[in-house]
Parts: structure tokens; C-alpha cells; sequence
């Protein structure tokens, strides 16, 4: 891969005299490491060093960095060489790679890595010399550190309330087992800044999460003697639970908490029969509320009609996490009771009320009940979500009798601007990887350029340049998450881009689908990149599986296909938009649940419909699955950004959504063994 063909326009032959000085020009704005870069590079030696990291072998990542020294990609190739030895790196070799590549990402990625192991070696000195320059600040672990290292510096001084609740904080997001914030937690314990039920809350939160190390770090600094019972519970919850009497010490109560909330995991209704039933008068309120939100949790990702009976055993709406409250919300809106929507709302803390999800329900309640006074609160709460960047985003616009139209287009950018973008060396080294194969890699750069490295990120019209960039080099992925990052305008064609425009409208007309709707899934599925992998197999623009593709073209007539032709534009075009068209046959063309089948298969939408008829929002808000929520969401507003742009027409996405329901079982289903 050479330089040239990251960067000259893709208008301009390969040798042309024109490429050849663009690619000096533009070599000479990207610094020092970009102008020695020249082209006919050997980049596979780049490649070689990945592969001997990946594989662990040290002294080939040493033995290769002296020849890539000048390479474009070197401060990639320095990170890791060092990266791989930097548990017996020396300081001074940390200083070196520190100032050699000042200001890069892998500056600022090592000094990460390298705060990390200072903190595991409790080498504040060190620790505290080199954070203020941390410019990431984004690993919750380092932020335990730092805590740590700032009242050992102050000579035992304790530390403020408001660093206890970041410890607090930060300790039980972590999901998995860290040292930095349980060392921070057990030190705010110990300077009864935060209490024990801090540490079983993390407890509980990690069996929630099936982190059974992470509960038990957690336990090891409230309760020690208790770790023998843990891993008794641990092995099988059933069997603890029955083998115990009556308890009455906190630290026994809260084994019998956890091993419920492992039986409530694979079976809610089995651990409500025993909390009712045996374990509930010996528990506290808050044990109790905290189980019957963990088991009403759990039947609502069921869609158990039990759900909201459960919820209702709660006695005091703070005892639950904000994950619980969303779930009770969802099953209150399934089943239509209002008051409690806006009672679970009203719970959450200050930050998951601000979601545009939860401001858009308590809105709605609010207008359910009615009243000038209500209206009007629902009002202001909608018109400060209003906008068309995302689902409840464009549902607030419908409930203000607003439509989804087409941004007026943002100022043109300036030669200035684009050369700033272009003379980055950061976003060239991000292209040149990406364009090497080294995605992951070019990506982090990417990101760290236009969000990290400067407090607060690029400005808005930094980003409007370095997306641009991103699509003249048809890095769409990179273009669309750039200009979305933008505050003050939207720049339509950056984060609507409609490549293959004429393969997927003449498509979409010969099989009779919305061509919004083909290029609002393909945006979610694989923001446009030609090459994309799902890790589960799925290949191209659409992201097909191969066993559907195989299916699909049986079914459509495809004769001679092969699974190697899911990565040809044009095959996965006609296999990807088949396939949803058969869906939205399959589910009477209701887009969310096609959308949710495309994602999870149909088997569960099929399932997930059953129930009550309830409006299709309330129906993708309660789909079980994280991802397949999120997915069915953001395909559906994608639609509508499309729709708009393609008809030149406002756009309601409520007039998309409709009701859903059980299938009517007069109708036959079109396609009875849709995979």
C-alpha cells in the first residue's frame, strides 16, 4: 500500500503527475513522519510486527523496529515493541518513547499502560509525576489511581467526598476485576468515606454481570471470612441456599442476597417463590427491595407478564439500580400503567433521567394524565430532546407536530479548513493504517484525534474537515462518526452518505422496498465498509451470515453462488436487500420487527410480538437484547434521515412505526422457514 493511494483524489490516475504532487504536498502539511514516508515503502514490514505481537514474540517486534524507523506508521511500530516488554521496560526508556513521539496517540496510549503498572507497583512518586499529562483521562482504573496517589501525596490528609463518589462510581461500572479501584475503594472504606454496603453492591452487581471475580475482590475487603461461603454459592446456588437456616449476621444475609440473584438470572419466578416464601423476613427492606428488583429485572427481559407483580414488592424505588428501574419502566409501559412509568423515571439517578429515552416516556406519562400543568411540563421536557439525530430524538419531533427535514447544509469549508485536516498527522496515520488493513488501530488514532487529544475535542468545524476528509477518501464509517460528533450543525451528506446510490435504488425498486430503509439498515450494519466482518461471520455492506446468504440465493434464484461472493458489492446488495424484503414479508411490513429479525433472526422477534398489542415504541423498548434494542432503534432513525433526503419531504417516524402484536393466525406466513 503507498502513500499516494491514501491520499490523492480518487479522480487522478495512478502515476499521474498530479497524484505524485499532490502526495509531496500533502507529505510535507502531515509533519516530519509523514514526509519521510515516501512511496514503494515496504509496509509489510509493518504487517510482520503486528503478527509477531499478536503472537507474543518480543524479539522480532526488536529485532524489526530499527528498519521501520521513518515509516509512517513507526509510532505504531514503537508502541508495540515497547508495549510487549513494558514490565521490564526501565523509566528512562518510558521517558524516551514519551518525548520521541510527543502529542501522538500512542504517546498519550503508552502513558496509559505505563500509569497502570506504576499504580500496580504503588510507585506514586512516579505515578503523580507523569498523570497531569494524561490526556485520555478515560480509563476508570488509572482515575482510581489517581485518587489514591493525591491523598498518599497529601501526607494522609483524607480524601473529599467528591473523590470518594468518582471511586464509587467508577468502581462499580467496572466490569470486570481491577486492582486500581478496589485498592481506591478499600481505601475511602477504611476512611469511612464510603460503607460496606458500597462493597456489597458491587457484589451484587458483578454476580449480576457474571463477574464472580470481581464480587469477590469486592467481599475480600468487607467480609474475608466470608470468601469459603462465596465460592460454595458460587458452585451452585440452589444447593447454598439449601443447606442454610435462619441468618441474622449482615455479611451471611448478603450470601443468601447473591446466590438469589444467581437463581433469579436463569430463573425468576424459582428465586420469587423462595424470597417469598423463606428467605424475605430474615432480609433487610433494602435486601429484599434489591432482590425483588433483580428478579422483576429478569422477568421483564422475559417479558414475563410477572414482571410489574414482582416490581410491585418494592417498597422504597431508590434501592434499585438504574438498570432495574429501565426494566421496570419498560415492563410498566408493556402493560400500561403510566403511574408507574413516571415512578421509575423519577427514581433514576439525575444522569440516566437526562437519557433522551427516559425524558421521552416521563413525558409521555406526563401527557397521559393531562392537565394544563402536566402538558406543559411535557412540553418543555420534549422540545429539549427534539431533534432528528436519533429514535426518541425524532419522536419527541412528532409529538410536537414537528418533522424530520433535511439540515440546512452548513457553511462550505474552507481551503484552510481542509488543509488542517489534511496537514494532521494523526488522521493520515489513521488513514494510512486503515488503509493497510490495520482497522482497529487506524481507528483509535482516528478517534483519539478528533475527540481526544484536546480537551473537549475538535471543534465543529475541525470535524466537518476531518470527515470530510474521511469521505473523499470513502471511509464512511470514519466520516459519519466524525460529523455526528458536531454540536452546532449537521452536515447531512457526512452522516447520511448514500454510496452505490444507483445499485440500491434500481435494487430496492425491482423488489419493491423503501430504499431508506435498505440504506438506513446498511448504515447500522456496516457503515458503508466494503470488507466488514462480523464476529460471528457476517461479511459486506449488509453484513449477511453465510448460511443465510446460501438461502437466500436459493431462494431468489441465484444459481452459482458461492460464499466468497458476499464480499462483491453488487451480490451482497441483492442477497442483503432480498432477505429483509422476505422479512418484511414474513413480519406483515412492520420495519421494526424486520429490522430486529435482520439483527437477532426471526426466531425471536416471533417470539418477542407475542402479547399484548402495544405501539411499535413501546415494542422495541421492551426487546430483551441490549444490542438488538439499540440496533432496531437507530435503524429506524436512520429511515427516516434517509426518507427525507431522498423525497426531499418531512419525515414522522411515529407514522412508520405503527402497533405491534400477536400474529393474526388467519394469515398465513409468507415465508414459513425464513432462517
Amino acid at each position: 500500500m503507498q502513500f499516494q493511494s491514501i491520499l490523492a483524489p480518487k479522480s487522478s490516475p495512478r502515476g499521474s503527475l498530479l497524484s505524485t504532487l499532490v502526495l509531496v504536498v500533502a507529505s510535507l502539511l502531515a509533519g516530519p513522519a509523514c514526509a519521510q514516508d515516501l512511496p514503494n515503502r515496504n509496509d509489510d514490514l509493518i504487517t510482520q510486527m503486528k503478527q509477531a505481537l499478536q503472537r507474543g514474540d518480543k524479539a522480532r517486534l526488536t529485532t524489526l523496529l530499527p528498519q521501520a524507523r521513518g515509516h509512517i506508521l513507526e509510532p505504531w511500530a514503537a508502541y508495540w515493541e515497547l508495549k510487549a516488554r513494558l514490565q521490564d521496560a526501565s523509566p528512562l526508556e518510558v521517558r524516551d518513547f514519551l518525548a520521541r513521539y510527543a502529542g501522538s496517540y500512542q504517546e498519550d496510549r503508552l502513558r496509559n499502560d505505563w500509569l497502570l503498572l506504576l499504580g500496580q507497583r504503588r510507585d506514586w512518586d512516579g505515578f503523580t509525576a507523569l498523570h497531569p499529562a494524561y490526556r485520555m483521562g478515560d480509563d476508570r482504573e488509572v482515575r482510581c489511581y489517581a485518587v489514591l496517589a493525591d491523598t498518599l501525596k497529601r501526607g494522609g490528609t483524607p480524601a473529599t467526598k467528591a473523590q470518594a463518589e468518582q471511586v464509587r462510581r467508577d468502581w462499580h461500572a467496572q466490569r470486570e476485576a481491577d486492582d486500581g479501584c478496589t485498592q481506591a475503594a478499600g481505601a475511602m472504606m477504611s476512611a469511612q468515606l464510603m460503607s460496606p454496603d458500597d462493597a456489597w453492591k458491587k457484589a451484587r452487581l458483578s454476580i449480576e454481570a457474571n463477574r464472580p471475580k470481581a464480587a469477590r475482590d469486592a467481599i475480600n475487603l468487607v467480609a474475608p471470612d466470608t470468601l469459603p461461603l462465596f465460592e460454595e454459592l458460587n458452585q451452585g446456588a440452589p444447593k447454598f441456599l439449601a443447606g442454610r437456616a435462619v441468618v441474622a449476621v449482615k455479611s451471611r444475609k448478603e450470601m443468601v442476597v447473591l446466590a438469589l440473584v444467581k437463581i433469579a438470572i436463569a430463573d425468576p419466578d424459582a428465586a420469587a417463590l423462595q424470597l417469598d416464601s423463606k428467605w424475605g423476613p430474615m432480609l433487610s427492606p433494602e435486601e429484599r427491595n434489591w432482590l425483588w428488583g433483580a428478579i422483576g429485572r429478569q422477568a421483564a427481559t422475559k417479558l414475563s407478564p410477572q414482571a410489574n407483580a414482582y416490581f410491585a414488592n418494592v417498597t422504597k424505588q431508590g434501592d434499585l439500580s438504574d438498570d432495574m428501574l429501565g426494566w421496570k419502566v419498560r415492563a410498566a409501559l408493556r402493560a400500561g400503567q403510566w403511574k408507574d412509568v413516571q415512578a421509575g423515571i423519577a427514581a433514576m439517578s439525575e444522569e440516566a433521567q437526562q437519557d433522551s429515552t427516559w425524558t421521552y416516556w416521563k413525558a409521555r406519562a406526563l401527557l397521559n394524565y393531562g392537565g394544563d400543568d402536566r402538558r406543559a411540563q411535557a412540553r418543555t421536557l420534549l422540545e429539549g430532546i427534539a431533534s432528528p439525530r436519533g429514535f426518541y430524538e425524532q419522536l419527541a419531533m412528532d409529538e410536537l407536530g414537528q418533522r424530520v427535514s433535511v439540515a440546512p447544509r452548513p457553511a462550505p469549508l474552507t481551503p484552510e479548513e481542509k488543509q488542517g485536516a489534511l496537514g494532521n498527522a494523526a488522521l493520515n496515520r489513521a488513514l494510512y493504517a486503515i488503509a493497510m488493513g490495520l482497522r482497529p488501530e487506524g481507528t483509535r488514532e482516528w478517534n483519539y484525534a478528533t475527540n481526544l487529544h484536546d480537551k473537549g475535542g475538535m471543534g465543529d468545524r475541525e470535524l466537518l474537515a476531518a470527515a470530510d476528509l474521511a469521505c473523499q477518501r470513502e471511509l464512511y464509517d470514519r466520516c459519519i462518526n466524525t460529523s455526528e460528533r458536531t454540536k452546532g450543525v449537521i452536515d447531512t451528506d457526512q452522516r447520511f452518505p448514500m454510496p452505490f446510490r444507483d445499485t440500491v435504488l434500481r435494487r430496492a425498486k425491482e423488489i419493491g422496498i423503501d430504499p431508506a430503509y435498505v440504506y438506513g439498515l446498511i448504515r447500522q450494519e456496516s457503515r458503508f465498509i466494503m470488507d466488514a466482518r462480523s464476529g460471528v461471520g457476517a461479511s459486506g455492506l449488509m453484513q449477511v451470515m453465510p448460511a443465510t446468504a446460501k438461502w437466500t440465493a436459493n431462494k431468489i434464484g441465484l444459481t452459482g453462488f458461492t460464499q466468497a461472493q458476499l464480499n462483491d458489492r453488487d451480490t451482497n446488495i441483492t442477497i442483503g436487500t432480498a432477505y429483509l424484503k422476505l422479512a418484511l414479508d414474513d413480519f406483515s411490513g412492520s420495519m421494526a420487527l424486520a429490522a430486529a429479525a435482520y439483527n437477532a433472526g426471526p426466531g425471536r422477534p416471533r417470539s418477542w410480538r407475542n402479547g399484548p398489542v402495544i405501539e411499535a415504541a413501546i415494542w422495541a423498548e421492551n426487546v430483551p437484547f441490549t444490542e438488538t434494542r439499540d440496533y432496531v432503534k437507530k435503524v429506524l432513525a436512520n429511515t427516516v434521515n434517509y426518507a427525507a433526503v431522498l423525497t426531499g419531504q418531512p419525515q414522522s417516524l411515529k407514522a412508520r412505526l405503527g402497533s405491534i402484536g400477536p400474529r393474526d393466525e388467519r394469515v398465513p406466513e409468507p415465508v414459513k422457514d425464513l432462517p
